[in-house]
């Protein structure tokens, strides 16, 4: 009677699973990818962010400037923190597909998945004391805080120019592999049934 109750909850959670990881893929028809990227100063102080554009109709550069309706970035968010990992500011730079920053310069290699050129994320929006990224990658990224809006700024660290870019797991890939190791569940279960 148990082996019943066991085969029943296995079969039933394999398919939930599988329900689950078809339907999110039947009911999301773009492509949406997102990308973390974290950044490490010498100094200490530190920045992490993503990125997200549709995968489907992305160019291989994706190639952003400026304020206003971005090409094919949907969202890039970021967060700072100083040396002791205290949370300096966090800045939606593109929300929507629509850029808040006059300042915004983005650069990325889809089939390399690397950002190059000019950087230039956060703030930009005319708040006094934000902080933002400014500087080319492969060269120098500096973290900085502005003074006035205009031209004054301080510098708060800097690196070689290095920023770390990592793809996020797409959520059917995760759901599979939750199906997949139900099934190995059920597997187990039933050799530790068999060997009752």
């Amino acid at each position: 009677m148990k082996n019943i109750f066991i085969k029943m909850a296995t079969i039933t959670a394999t398919s939930a699973a599988l329900s689950v990881a078809i339907a999110a893929g039947a009911n999301n028809p773009a492509q949406a990818i997102e990308f973390n990227f974290n950044w490490q100063g010498d100094a200490g102080y530190s920045a992490i962010g993503s990125f997200s554009y549709d995968e489907a109709t992305a160019p291989k550069i994706i190639s952003e400037s400026g304020s206003g309706a971005t090409n094919f970035l949907q969202s890039l968010n970021v967060s700072f923190l100083d040396p002791s990992k205290n949370l300096l500011g966090t800045y939606n730079t593109v929300n929507g597909g629509v850029s808040q920053s006059d300042f915004f310069a983005f650069n990325f290699d889809t089939s390399t998945q690397k950002l190059s050129g000019p950087f230039d994320v956060a703030g930009g929006t005319g708040v006094i004391g934000e902080y933002f990224f400014q500087g080319t990658i492969g060269d120098s990224l500096f973290l900085r805080q502005d003074i006035d809006q205009k031209s004054s700024f301080r510098t708060l660290d800097q690196n070689s120019g290095f920023i770390q870019v990592s793809k996020v797991p797409e959520p059917t890939s995760l759901l599979g592999l939750l199906a997949f190791g139900m099934l190995g569940v059920g597997s187990t279960l039933k050799k530790k049934q068999a060997s009752c």
